[in-house]
């Protein structure tokens, strides 16, 4: 299964071009990671990461507060364009935040103001990985601040870096190597129970996910034990470096 990355931002008119500029490489090295990129399907800086995840053959779901087509382009003036699946949830802008953060498994936040500070305590609260790609104003040059005022300790994990490609290639190697144990608070009790394992399944020591008895797409055997797959990707990434991901399966 693919990771599902989440660009949370700001949408404002008038944004610096710089800021743009790197939203979209956000998108770009999303796609390059054949990754799928989440966005509130709004205007600004997602859209930025929308484009850029375009233009390399990336998959795009814009989650939307709106009912209905119309509603999402001339209510909320949101765009249509860049954007693969629209998916109307009719939660209004606050209640669509809740969807954006719980249907991705990485949250990137980039700029923004007091949407994409809701956006960022959900993440944060239901102990999501997080990216902060800093130098680009708003709430992500202020996050680390916020962060250490709340003192709250949920699970989460937040990275920061002012490279868009770096950020994400990082998220990814702390996603797939330690990250997908705990990947939501509502996957333990508290600190001192072992993380719920879901049934009949075994778990990809690439990406995280749970592979369900019989649906593995590939399967390896090392060292006398078995390991499945949800994708061929994950088993090619596999058999490049078996003792990275064997390592972290270990621990």
């Amino acid at each position: 299964m693919r990771l599902k990355i989440g660009v949370m931002g700001g949408a404002g008119s008038d944004i610096p071009e710089s800021y743009l500029q790197r939203a979209t490489l956000l998108g770009e090295e999303i796609a390059e990671a054949d990754c799928i990129l989440v966005t509130g399907a709004c205007p600004g800086l997602p859209l930025a990461a929308a484009r850029g995840a375009s233009d390399r053959g990336g998959l795009i779901i814009g989650i939307s507060p709106a009912l209905s087509l119309d509603e999402h382009a001339f209510h909320y003036g949101s765009p249509t364009l860049a954007h693969d699946v629209l998916i109307f949830t009719g939660s209004g802008l606050m209640g669509r935040e809740v969807v954006n953060i719980r249907s991705s498994d990485i949250v990137v936040i980039v700029g923004g103001s007091s949407g994409t500070l809701g956006e960022l305590a959900i993440a944060y609260d239901e102990g999501k990985l997080i990216g902060v790609l800093t130098g680009t104003g708003g709430i992500s040059d202020i996050v680390e601040t916020i962060l250490e005022t709340c003192k709250k300790e949920t699970g989460a994990r937040v990275l920061y870096s002012d490279n868009p490609q770096q950020l994400i290639r990082e998220l990814l190697e702390v996603y797939r190597t330690e990250h997908f144990r705990r990947p939501s608070v509502f996957c333990r009790g508290n600190d001192n129970e072992p993380m719920l394992e879901q049934a009949e399944g075994k778990r990809d020591p690439v990406c995280g996910m749970n592979v369900p008895s019989g649906k593995a797409a590939a399967r390896r055997r090392r060292g006398g034990d078995d390991y499945v797959f949800c994708s061929l990707s994950c088993a090619e990434k596999f058999d490049e470096q078996p003792t990275r991901y064997l390592e972290a399966a270990r621990q």
